[in-house]
């Protein structure tokens, strides 16, 4: 059904004042009572006290507790408005889930830990815990609050030495939903054995199960601090390989996709390594994903590429490529100004060590990009390379398009 409330009333219909959540005036569709005896969607006032909020947000009482108490009479009232205007397009709001329960959580992950309970009782334990970590933020709350992330380490590397088993998949499948603690992600970083692991599950028959290590891989390169765990854990070739094939293979797959791209920026921020990453045929992967990418990929693989665009190994490689000169002028100022910048960047990279990109460019019709970015309201950043590559390509423009454009002669472009 409509989530707010302009489509309801582009049909005329009116939302009684009561129904509305005073947070989001919004129909809710879980209402809760707080321990003011104010109601508010559940998604609603979670959130506010998530962001650390202490007050009830209609009388700024403080909260005595954060137990909220579901309002079923309400609830139903706000069925059965939906169902009476059911001609009106309005549709029936689902059934919430009840967050998890502390002591099933709790019975689950002793469950679960347990070397001495069946095997078949830790899976189902496991998966378990995974469903109730899908369902809501609340419930991945409540289980994170019960030692979950160290248990789940724990249960992930135990027994390497012997092939993965469906107890170490089911623990690295509930694992990635939780944001580890430096700590932990240290703890892991700083054990080859489990770098190596993680490598190894990069190659795993099940996707899922690859697709979730490319995922830890990068939660734990993000989470540490020191450089030199980063680069411990970039230099395992396995793991650019892992990834890079992840990419190019799955992208079928848009979590696959998501998370390659993800994990793949991450290890190319380790400089020492990024040799490997074009080794791994990165480099030729990206920009044949490029376009399959939504806005937030394709920021990162634009960031990967002027990365990989700093060491002579990756612009040989991306010069070789036909379509990368191309696809680069075409997304100056087509996705995000982030985009815009990281792919003057790359540009900028290129044309300074091949001449046969600055052909290309110009070729592409990089000159109206750059002169339409100099004169945006594009980042300083952006436009000072801009600025760049434009005195750079200075000799390869043709002597008409310079004389005839009105543009050029306005841009902020410094005179060559």
């Amino acid at each position: 059904m409509p989530g707010s409330i302009e489509p309801l009333d582009l049909v005329g219909v009116q939302v009684p004042y009561h129904f509305r959540c005073p947070i989001s005036l919004e129909l809710m569709r879980d209402p809760v009572t707080v321990s003011t005896g104010q109601t508010y969607d559940r998604i609603s006032i979670d959130s506010w006290v998530a962001t650390g909020n202490t007050t009830c947000p209609v009388t700024r009482a403080p909260l005595s507790d954060f137990t909220f108490i579901p309002n079923h009479t309400l609830r139903r009232l706000i069925q059965d408005w939906c169902v009476a205007n059911q001609a009106f397009g309005i549709q029936r709001i689902p059934t919430p889930k009840q967050p998890a329960d502390p002591t099933l959580v709790r019975s689950l992950l002793n469950q679960a830990s347990s070397d001495s309970s069946p095997f078949q009782s830790r899976l189902s334990a496991l998966r378990r815990l995974k469903g109730l970590a899908r369902d809501s933020d609340k419930n991945r709350s409540v289980i994170s609050s019960h030692n979950a992330r160290e248990i789940l380490i724990r249960i992930l590397f135990s027994d390497m030495g012997s092939s993965s088993s469906e107890l170490n998949q089911e623990a690295l499948a509930v694992l990635v939903m939780f944001q580890l603690t430096e700590s932990e992600c240290e703890t892991i970083a700083s054990d080859s054995n489990k770098v190596i692991y993680l490598s190894q599950l990069l190659f795993h028959s099940l996707i899922e199960v690859r697709v979730n290590s490319a995922s830890l891989t990068e939660v734990v390169l993000a989470g540490t601090r020191s450089s030199d765990l980063r680069a411990q854990i970039s230099n395992v070739d396995e793991i650019f390989e892992g990834v890079t094939d992840i990419l190019r293979n799955l992208n079928s797959y848009p979590r696959a996709l998501k998370i390659s791209i993800r994990a793949l920026f991450a290890l190319c921020l380790v400089k020492q390594t990024r040799h490997k990453a074009v080794q791994a045929g990165a480099a030729e992967t990206l920009i044949d994903r490029l376009p399959d990418l939504d806005k937030c990929g394709a920021e990162r693989a634009l960031a990967t590429i002027e990365l990989l665009c700093r060491i002579p190994s990756g612009c040989t490689t991306f010069a070789a490529h036909a379509l990368t000169v191309p696809l680069l002028v075409k997304t100056i100022l087509k996705i995000s100004d982030r985009a815009t910048e990281y792919a003057a960047g790359a540009l900028m990279a290129l044309c300074s060590e091949s001449e046969q990109s600055q052909r290309d460019a110009v070729s592409a019709g990089v000159l109206t990009q750059l002169l339409l970015l100099v004169q945006s309201g594009c980042t300083d950043r952006a436009k000072r390379k801009a600025q760049m590559l434009l005195k750079l390509l200075r000799d390869s423009w043709p002597e008409d398009s310079i004389r005839n454009s009105d543009d050029f002669a306005r841009s902020e472009v410094a005179p060559f």
